[in-house]
């Protein structure tokens, strides 16, 4: 393997071994190179190409040793793969991990009992997922509530004392004011407008269906 830098028309090659006084520790399993040795900076030299060189180095003792240590395969189907080997540096997390939630009296007697996905009989845990279809997670509460019906996600806004109103729906409030309404009002009227636009569709079906 041979680096390749061009100056200019001219092209240089650059030497494929670097020459530490300490030498580098690696964690190939997150592709890691620690490099111990201070940073020497030339005088005179521009302090961009300084640091270019000394990531240069860097990155040609990466690939030195992975190519040198690592199990190198090959197949038409996935090509040249290199396998790295399990981490060994323990990064840190921005946040500590998440507590479960302990669980509710409702999942307690449920579990007890068997009852809902805690039951044994066959078709109960196919039924329970089929209703966990009509639930949609609200990121506000941090709860599942139904898609639609008795407190609907569908229904979000209609209760609130404040409602954010994006951009492109200005003008549907101004032409709402001037009907002495708002955008809350406008939203049930289309939710509504909706729901007797998928009756008529249902009927339409069922009298195809009848045919």
């Amino acid at each position: 393997m041979v680096d390749v830098e061009m100056t200019g028309s001219k092209t240089e090659r650059l030497p494929i071994t670097v020459d530490k006084p300490t030498p580098y520790t690696f964690d190939l399993g997150h592709l890691l190179a620690n490099d111990p040795n201070p940073i020497e900076l030339p005088q005179g030299e521009n302090l961009n190409t300084s640091l270019k060189n000394v990531a240069r180095d860097g990155a040609q003792c990466l690939l030195n040793q992975l190519l040198t240590t690592c199990n190198i395969t090959s197949s038409a189907e996935h090509g040249v793969l290199l396998s790295l080997p399990a981490p060994q540096t323990l990064l840190p997390r921005h946040k500590p991990l998440p507590t479960p939630k302990p669980p509710t009296k409702w999942e307690l007697f449920a579990r007890k009992k068997g009852v809902g996905k805690y039951s044994q009989r066959p078709g109960v845990a196919l039924a329970d997922k089929e209703r966990r279809k009509k639930l949609q997670y609200d990121e506000a509460t941090g709860e599942w509530v139904p898609r639609w019906g008795y407190k609907g996600k569908n229904k979000s806004g209609e209760d609130q004392w404040l409602v954010e109103v994006d951009e492109s729906k200005w003008k549907k409030e101004e032409g709402a004011a001037e009907k002495g309404g708002n955008i809350r009002g406008m939203n049930r009227t289309e939710r509504k407008e909706r729901m007797k636009r998928n009756d008529r569709k249902q009927r339409a079906n069922d009298r195809r269906a009848k045919k």
